[in-house]
């Protein structure tokens, strides 16, 4: 087995597996902005309760009615208590028609306030028809350039947005842009919103040159109206980044995140998950450029940070774990015959990373078997499935240490290295052992990792150094392929295969 084929896989992986485990509540994008998830997982911003009416005059007791029911159910809905807030906003609904017409625009801003709650409670079917009747009214009452129309459609480039239907959310984003640099001018933040959805949009389009120039003119607008070193300006310089990243301009890439780790050292220390994030971000595209010293300098520093500031068995930890072992095991020049101790220490980091992602999905079976348990689950879904990613990439680099080590130790008296068969062994059993609920045999990163597992498996029982009658017999070999082509066939039928 080729020791380079396996460690260039996991560079390129880095990146993404963080992505992968920093799923907590403390760490929104924007503090200013709630937002809700789409279904594969992509933030989207909830910025649609907006004042769209025209600023009339209260003159009746609907209208009075039509404006508490409107304040209050904003708040209920930013606090997330959404069936409440649904019938606060129906009952504003009907106030406003009842108030001030049908045709008015306070009804358009009581339609909108629905259409923005069924977006983020995913009732599409509901939102749709109430985001084009509030543009309707908007459109007959100022007419089609007003910029309550232009505020109207990028809620409605939202919901695309959120769908996926990119091609629609473009062409709304499109047009409430034009009406907003047009009303607004091209200084505005207003503008410069619309303009980073717009460039969302290209960028999940593949058109990267064009999503770039506009995130980047999105950028500066906030940066020379003074909001350069807020959230809602780190979250795009993110975005960017990943731009880069995807089009391998790492250098590029490096710079922008040196910046937000800047940005976020200065506004919140490292007393801050955001500060670890944004230098673990920074770390992993530093390991792709080869700078592997500066880079464990900062996975170290994110682990002593993460230890100070969550339980020592939270699932970042372990994450933060493997990161560190895996740079150790990609550094050439300390790892060799003479110098053992690297291996020696990326092993120990690997088997605590391994008991930390256990113990969280042993916690989570535990709690989930507990009939008298009360309140939510200390481990959420998507915690499960990166406690389960986690612990199969621990046990898939653990097997990849000791065939390393299995290399560097010529005089080995084991050449058919049993301690990576075993882990790989153990990486596919515990796959068995915890996928018993839909949640996690369904998921498409789960599944990926546990098709390597089997691959590597497979690569390694066929390799001559590792092929004996009392090890491997073909039958055993063919049962792993047969295994290996029905994962596929699954992550296939759900877009999810990894070559």
């Amino acid at each position: 087995m080729d020791f380079s084929v396996w460690t260039s896989w996991y560079s390129l992986l880095l990146w993404a597996i963080i992505l992968g485990v920093n799923v907590s509540p403390a760490l929104a994008e924007e503090v200013s902005t709630p937002a809700t998830t789409g279904s594969d997982g992509v933030d989207v911003e909830i910025s649609g309760l907006r004042k769209i009416e025209d600023g009339s005059v209260v003159s009746n007791i609907h209208t009075s009615k039509w404006r508490v029911f409107t304040d209050s159910g904003r708040d209920l809905f930013l606090q997330g208590k959404l069936e409440e807030a649904e019938k606060l906003f129906l009952s504003a609904l009907q106030e406003a028609k009842e108030g001030f017409g049908d045709r008015d625009p306070h009804v358009a801003s009581a339609y909108n306030n629905l259409a923005e709650l069924y977006r983020v409670k995913k009732a599409f079917d509901k939102a749709e028809p109430m985001y084009l009747e509030a543009i309707i009214i908007l459109e007959e009452s100022f007419g089609q350039e007003d910029v309550r129309v232009a505020a109207a459609l990028h809620n409605l480039g939202q919901f695309y947005l959120m769908q996926r239907k990119l091609e629609q959310a473009r062409g709304v984003y499109e047009r409430a842009l034009k009406i907003k640099r047009r009303v607004l001018g091209e200084a505005h933040p207003d503008y410069a919103d619309t303009m980073y959805h717009l460039g969302t949009v290209l960028s999940l389009q593949g058109k990267y040159k064009d999503s770039e120039a506009l995130i980047r003119d999105s950028i500066r607008i906030l940066e020379d109206g003074g909001q350069g070193e807020s959230m809602i300006c780190t979250k795009r310089m993110r975005q960017l980044a990943q731009i880069y990243i995807t089009t391998d301009r790492i250098e590029e890439a490096e710079s922008v995140l040196r910046k937000i780790l800047h940005i976020m050292e200065l506004a919140k220390g490292w007393n801050s998950l955001e500060t670890v994030i944004a230098a673990e971000r920074l770390a992993l595209t530093l390991q792709s450029l080869g700078n592997l010293k500066e880079v464990q300098e900062l996975l170290k520093r994110c682990l002593d940070a993460r230890k100070a500031l969550l339980p020592e068995n939270h699932i970042q930890i372990a994450a933060n774990l493997l990161h560190l072992a895996r740079v150790k095991m990609l550094n050439p020049s300390k790892l060799n015959k003479s110098n053992m101790a690297e291996l020696d220490m990326a092993k120990d980091l690997l088997s605590k990373s391994i008991s930390v992602a256990r113990g969280n999905l042993v916690l989570s079976v535990r709690q989930k078997g507990n009939k008298q348990s009360y309140g939510e689950s200390v481990t959420t879904v998507r915690s499960r499935q990166s406690a389960l990613i986690i612990l199969l990439q621990s046990l898939d680099a653990l097997s990849l240490l000791e065939m390393k080590r299995l290399e560097l130790e010529e005089d080995s008296k084991d050449p058919h290295n049993s301690e990576a068969e075993s882990a790989l062994r153990g990486c596919i059993s515990a796959y068995k052992e915890f996928v018993n609920e839909k949640s996690l045999s369904d998921a498409p990163g789960v599944k990926a990792e546990y098709l390597l597992c089997l691959k590597h498996l497979v690569d390694l029982l066929s390799d001559n150094r590792t092929t004996s009658k009392d090890r491997s017999s073909n039958a055993a070999l063919q049962e792993l392929k047969d295994e290996i082509k029905r994962v596929e066939v699954e992550l296939s039928k759900k877009g999810g295969r990894r070559s």
